[in-house]
Parts: structure tokens; sequence; C-alpha cells
């Protein structure tokens, strides 16, 4: 496992990328009260590259927030009580494929984002994610293993052997999961296969709220994966408790 601390004002993308308009995809999503309808919108301005641009749609079923991905992918929420999950996938999905998702996970490529309530019934999810890459917050998972009286192993301590780390902030920690190996990213809907796995954990308000994106692209768009992750990390400082 390699960890490596950097300050967010040295993410050298910054000076790579402009703000330019992506066209808006609205996902339909489900939940306790039933089916929702896919949210409408206008084009989004991110940040990205003029390269970019053309290969990148700003997918949301939860405005303001979303996520940028492949242009031309499909897209389906899921929301609960402890939060809401966004799967953006090249072949076309909805309630039943989603749920088979959660059920047995991801082989293929997508774009994974989770928004889980650190004060709601998300708060187990939240402190396993705590326990293995924000170590300042260990008071959050002690909280959380005490108000549900669990063992100590129930979260386990410390980074996946294989992932590679780099914090932006003691808040903001991005992941590689290497091929075929466990990491973060196979913590978030995803089997090991033979991509790489890259994302981003993002610790938001007092609670505290966890975001999480995941994403996994075919050899000819892995260019994007760090435009992706870059947006989602602008949007969590635009919006920290949203």
């Amino acid at each position: 496992m390699q960890v490596v601390m950097l300050a967010l004002a040295s993410h050298s993308l910054f000076a790579q990328t402009h703000a330019v308009a992506v066209p808006f995809v609205g996902c339909p999503s489900e939940g306790q009260l039933g089916p929702e309808e896919a949210p409408k919108g206008t084009s989004v301005s991110v940040a990205t590259s003029r390269e970019g641009v053309l290969q990148l749609a700003y997918y949301s079923f939860l405005p303001p927030t979303g996520v940028l991905a492949p242009r031309g992918w499909h897209c389906f929420g899921i929301l609960g009580s402890g939060g809401g999950t966004l799967f953006i996938t090249p072949e076309l999905i909805d309630y039943p494929a989603a749920v088979a998702i959660i059920q047995s996970r991801l082989a293929g490529n997508a774009v994974v984002f989770n928004s889980t309530y650190g004060g709601g019934s998300g708060s187990d999810r939240v402190a396993r994610v705590i326990a293995r890459v924000f170590p300042k917050y260990k008071w959050f998972v002690n909280g959380v293993r005490k108000g549900y009286d669990l063992p100590s192993e129930v979260f386990p301590s410390g980074p996946y052997p294989a992932d590679k780390l780099v914090y932006r902030s003691p808040r903001l920690v991005e992941f590689r999961t290497p091929a075929h190996a466990d990491g973060l990213g196979t913590d978030s809907w995803f089997k090991q296969g033979d991509e790489p796995i890259n994302g981003v954990a993002i610790l938001v308000g007092d609670d505290p709220d966890l975001r999480m994106l995941s994403v996994r692209l075919p050899p000819g768009l892995t260019n994007l994966t760090t435009t992706i992750v870059h947006q989602m990390e602008l949007d969590a400082k635009r919006s920290p408790r949203k």
C-alpha cells in the first residue's frame, strides 16, 4: 500500500483545465417512495480539458449533485434511508439491473457515485470507510461500534494493502485499487477485474457524511478518469453539505 500526502492546491489538473459546458443527463431513480422520473436540466459548466468536453456528460439523479462520466452511457439511481447510489454504465440500466448490481456487484466498466449519511442508517457504511482511510475520524467509528454493540473486527482498521492512496486533505483521499485486488474500489459495488478502479472518498459536514466515487473505464477512455475525479472534488468543495 502506498500513501502520499499532498495539499489540494497542488493538484496539477487545476492548471490544465478550463470551465466549459457539457450536456446534462437526468437519471431516473427508485427508492422507498417508488420510481422517480429523471430530472431535467441544461448544460453544466465543469472543469475539463478541451478534449474532455467532447467525451463527457454530467449525470444526475438528485440535482445539484451529479458526476461526470463518458457521454452516451446510461444511468440509474437507487435511494434509501441511508443515502443514494448512482450507477452509470455503457449498457442500458433500469431498476432490476441496479438491484442485481447491488446483489452481485459489477464485473465491467462503470462510474459509481455513493452519497451516504453519517447521521442515519448509513452510519455503518461511513464507519467502514473511515476505519480504512480517515484515521483522524476514528471517534466516529468508535461511536458507531458502541452504539450498535459491535466488535472492533467489524470495522477493519488501516488501508487495504494493495491500494495506492493520495491524501488531498484529512477529509479527502484519492485511491487506486489495482486490477485483481481488493480495496476501496471493490468496496463500492465493483468486482475485481482486468482494469484498476480509481476514485475519491470525501467526508462532508459534521456528522460526517461520505461521498465516494469509483471509476473503471475501458482502455480507450481511461484518459477521462482524472477529470471525472477532479470534478467530484470541486463539487464537494463548493457544496460541502449537500
